[in-house]
């Protein structure tokens, strides 16, 4: 069993992307990573990421959904900070209505931020990362992924289609030193639902009180799972959907 370092730097020296990153998980995770010891580039479609520069910690404000993104995010982490290691691919969104009443704009709406981002800064990340025979990529999945909810067919079917990219680009990428993971989030106190309620972050602490657990969690609490299995500490693991619901999805299942 070769020596690993198991401090509390896990991640130091590593170059990581983390996608969606102005608020919430994905700025839980940004933070997170750059205190470890990373060198961050965050990037977001929101110019609030702009408030994580610092020395280290670069932001990118861009729409993953948009042809060339993900290409001159992973070229800026290269030229910046001269490589990629990690990738979290956070950038996610939630549309809340009756597939009876929803159109192919909505639906592409919602799949081109959760699913093709995810594919596009995949595929080029992927080409660094395995160019070199290392490298770490963490989707942000949901135990929305394997279980239904009313009102949400399409983030449902999104984020199912996430846990699948993750298992099929594992298989392809482990072979070249690349291991790819995702991590099915239960109810995070978040933004995630303000754009079409009026306290979203309430109503996702009120729903968290039906797991388990009893309670739903901090963004704090998801960023430490990816900095785990970004982290040499987590070699092991290999195509995984790593459950973080507060027991939610043992309870549904």
């Amino acid at each position: 069993m070769s020596n690993r370092k198991t401090s509390v730097n896990e991640v130091e020296g590593k170059v990581a992307l983390v996608t969606g990153a102005a608020s919430g998980i994905g700025r839980a995770i940004a933070e997170l990573l750059h205190a470890r010891g990373a060198k961050v580039i965050a990037e977001d479609i929101d110019p609030a990421v702009k408030d994580l520069d610092r020395d280290g910690l670069v932001s990118l404000v861009a729409d993953i959904t948009v042809d060339g993104t993900a290409e001159e995010a992973v070229a800026l982490a290269v030229e910046t900070f001269g490589t990629l290691d990690i990738l979290v691919n956070n950038a996610g969104r939630i549309l809340y209505k009756e597939l009876v009443e929803m159109t192919r704009e909505d639906w592409n709406w919602q799949m081109d931020t959760n699913v093709t981002g995810a594919f596009l800064h995949s595929r080029e990340a992927a080409k660094v990362m395995m160019a070199k025979q290392s490298g770490s990529i963490v989707n942000i999945a949901s135990y929305a992924s394997y279980f239904a909810f009313p009102g949400i067919a399409a983030y449902t079917a999104s984020k199912g289609a996430l846990a699948q990219l993750t298992r099929t680009q594992a298989l392809e990428a482990i072979k070249h030193g690349v291991r790819v993971n995702a991590i099915g989030v239960g109810d995070v106190v978040t933004n995630l639902l303000n754009h079409f309620m009026e306290d979203g972050r309430g109503f996702l602490a009120e729903h968290g009180t039906n797991a388990p657990i009893g309670r739903a969690a901090d963004p704090a609490e998801i960023a430490e799972i990816v900095a785990f299995l970004a982290s040499d500490r987590a070699s092991f693991i290999v195509g995984s959907v790593v459950m973080a619901d507060g027991g939610m999805s043992v309870a549904i299942g």
